[in-house]
Parts: C-alpha cells; sequence; structure tokens
C-alpha cells in the first residue's frame, strides 16, 4: 500500500481539505499505514500534477479542498484489484529473536516480556479507535475500516499470545550463559 492509493481511497468518499484527510489519516489508517503531516501534502501535490486529484475549492489563508478525478478513481481500482499486495517478510523483532542464544535466558525473557507488553499496548489504542467510531454510522469507509481494524486487533492479540508464550518457553530453560563462541557455526533453519 501507498501512500498515494491511501489519500485516494479517502477521497473516493467526497473532497476533503489536507486538514480534513490528516486528522480521518491519524483516527482510522494511521494503523495501517502511517504517515507525516509533510508527507501527506507532499503526496497531494504529486496527485494533483499528476491529474489524480484536483482542487475542488479555495478557502481562507490557502486552505485548499480536493476531490479525486475520474483518472483517480481509475487508478485507484486499479490498484485495488489488478495489483498484487506486497506481503513484506521482513521482520527486525523475528530477526532478533533468532539470535537470542547471543544474550542470557534472562536477557531473552526480557525482551520477549517488553514485546508482549507493546503488543498489548498496540491492542489496547486499537480497542480505543473502536470505541471512537462506534455509533458514527456504517458508511463505506467505516465498513472496510472495521475490517481493517479487525485485522489489527487480531494480530495484535496474536502478536500478545506468541510473546507471552515465547517468555515462558525461555523462562523455563536450565540457566545457562549465551553463545560465547568466536567461531561462527550452523544455525538451526
Amino acid at each position: 500500500m501507498s501512500l498515494r492509493h491511501a489519500l485516494l481511497g479517502l477521497l473516493s468518499a467526497g473532497p476533503a481539505s489536507g486538514y480534513d484527510l490528516l486528522k480521518t489519516f491519524e483516527i482510522s489508517l494511521a494503523n495501517v499505514w502511517p504517515a507525516t503531516q509533510s508527507q501527506l501534502y507532499s503526496e497531494l501535490t504529486r496527485l494533483d500534477r499528476e491529474g489524480l486529484i484536483e482542487v475542488a475549492a479555495e478557502g481562507p489563508r490557502g486552505r485548499k479542498e480536493y476531490r479525486i478525478t475520474g483518472e483517480g478513481l481509475a487508478e485507484l481500482r486499479h490498484w485495488l484489484v489488478e495489483e498484487p499486495p506486497t506481503q513484506s517478510r521482513r521482520s527486525d523483532m523475528l530477526l532478533r529473536v533468532f539470535f537470542l542464544d547471543t544474550v542470557t535466558p534472562d536477557q531473552a525473557h526480557g525482551y520477549l516480556e517488553r514485546l508482549a507488553v507493546q503488543a498489548r499496548k498496540e491492542h489496547a489504542a486499537l480497542r480505543g479507535v473502536r470505541e471512537q467510531i462506534i455509533g458514527q454510522g456504517e458508511d463505506a469507509l467505516r465498513l472496510y475500516g472495521d475490517l481493517a481494524l479487525e485485522w489489527g486487533l487480531r494480530l495484535t492479540a496474536a502478536q500478545r499470545d506468541w510473546a507471552e508464550w515465547a517468555a515462558a518457553r525461555i523462562a523455563a530453560l536450565p540457566h545457562q550463559r549465551p553463545h560465547e563462541s568466536s567461531e561462527p557455526g550452523p544455525r538451526p533453519a
């Protein structure tokens, strides 16, 4: 997913200013695809220059309201159904897990406990988002946004459960020293 397509998706629901898009982004898409204010405004400028959106109205202090163009809607629809989603397999978190034998079991356990705490916090934050949007109508953005939110809730719950399970496995290990060999050895796959 790209910021470009996120903005086109938001504008497909109707015209909005950069400020409105930023606020909607913060309460909905930031959990899926975070972006800063400068990234958002830079992307709006690019989309406008490429003819995928246009300025629908201008207000005081340079406020612009944007709307998606027919070309922008075609680009969004093409991306949605014809381009396969990227499935990134890189995980800094799991790469660290793979090498936890180089630290003490207590350090490994502490790392996994911190992952569990982080997953609990992220899960609670997503539950907070759900509480904010309950009862605010059933438009398409809310319906499909709720589907994405549910994925996040299930993912953070799974991450929490896994980290707690892994920490318990490490806690059950007999006391041992970290891997100290100066010669790299084969690692299990």
